[in-house]
């Protein structure tokens, strides 16, 4: 790359040397991120995996696309760039393991106004994180600077990550029955939606995102909220390595609870979830009092404290909890499958 070079893409806003000193950071990390299949390294026009299909009847790839959101906004008034790419991976690999797949690689999408390559590198560096905290490999992605579309210092992140399922062990809700316990494991925060509401009833451009708030036990808001989105592929991963029969799962995103938890269900099947068996977190509080928001509309845009659901056959629900306990995680038993057409009580 040391001929490439051009003064007039310069003069218009796209210096193509701060990409070149931008990849040089972020190799290392990337290279972190490598787990056996892996062919090549950074810099080639398409990222190459060989998976490891053995022992499996029939392999099905299942994957999973998506960005950080507005959340980003928080990133750029904090001026803290390294944890949305946790966000980026993690609202991925979560999507893909709801089917009982093992991520196996992901991509990167980042496009700003300006390439500053310590930021871009910032950027990475969660992003690596995230895959590492996954399990997959990042094989790849991209940066565009577009500069006269997005401002100076800011931009958008997305990505995608593909997984691999045996499709006898697809986990798609076909063996839900009536009497299944549901387990639900928590979330480190408002995750990676619901921001375009949160940034409204904070006003977040115009307070101090920095200042303690006994609230938030000490934290600031701006902290808080940027916690990035917990990473439940591993968990997910323990249980059914326990040999636990886990018959459908729902990641809780945008929408809630009311918009997530139906698509675990199968009909004539409802979620009946009890609200008092986990801990509701005091971010949630905070948001609904500043936004005098109805009870119903947060249930119906956060996840309130749980990240992600999944149901089980009631004999198995202690064998899950022991193996989540056994891999470090926390978990609660938060209700059960009834009968019924709603797909969602919560009580």
């Amino acid at each position: 790359m040391k001929n490439s070079h051009s003064d007039s893409y310069a003069a218009a806003g796209v210096d193509v040397t701060a990409g070149y000193e931008a990849v040089k950071r972020i190799k290392p990390m990337v290279e972190s991120t490598y787990i056996p299949g892996v062919m090549g390294t950074l810099g080639g026009f398409g990222g190459m995996f060989a998976p490891d299909m053995a022992g499996m009847k029939k392999p099905v790839l299942v994957s999973g696309t998506d960005g950080v959101g507005t959340k980003l906004k928080l990133a750029f008034l904090m001026d803290k760039h390294d944890t949305v790419g946790i966000d980026c991976v993690a609202m991925c690999v979560n999507d893909i393991v709801c089917g009982g797949a093992s991520p196996l690689f992901f991509l990167d999408y980042i496009a700003c106004g300006k390439n500053d390559p310590a930021r871009i590198a910032d950027i990475v560096s969660g992003i690596t994180e995230g895959c590492r905290q996954a399990g997959c490999a990042l094989v790849g992605g991209e940066t565009a600077e577009m500069p006269g579309f997005y401002p100076v210092d800011e931009y958008d992140l997305a990505g995608f990550s593909v997984g691999m399922v045996d499709e006898e062990k697809i986990i798609d809700g076909d063996r839900l029955s009536e009497g299944d316990v549901l387990i639900g494991l928590p979330s480190t925060g408002v995750h990676s939606n619901g921001f375009s509401l949160v940034r409204k009833v904070f006003d977040v451009e115009h307070i101090d995102l920095k200042a303690p708030m006994t609230e938030l036990g000490g934290k600031s808001l701006g902290e808080t909220l940027l916690a990035p989105t917990k990473i439940y592929v591993k968990a997910i991963q323990a249980v059914l390595k326990a040999g636990v029969d886990i018959r459908a799962v729902s990641h809780i995103t945008g929408g809630g609870f009311y918009e997530n938890v139906p698509r675990m269900m199968t009909e004539g099947l409802t979620a009946h979830i009890d609200l008092s068996t986990f801990p509701r977190l005091p971010i949630f509080d905070l948001i609904q009092k500043a936004g005098e928001i109805p009870e119903r509309d947060m249930y119906n845009t956060f996840n309130m404290g749980l990240g992600m659901i999944f149901a089980v056959p009631s004999g198995e629900a202690q064998k899950a909890v022991d193996a989540l306990k056994a891999a470090g995680e926390t978990a609660y038993v938060v209700g059960s499958v009834v009968k019924g057409d709603v797909g969602v009580e919560l009580a």
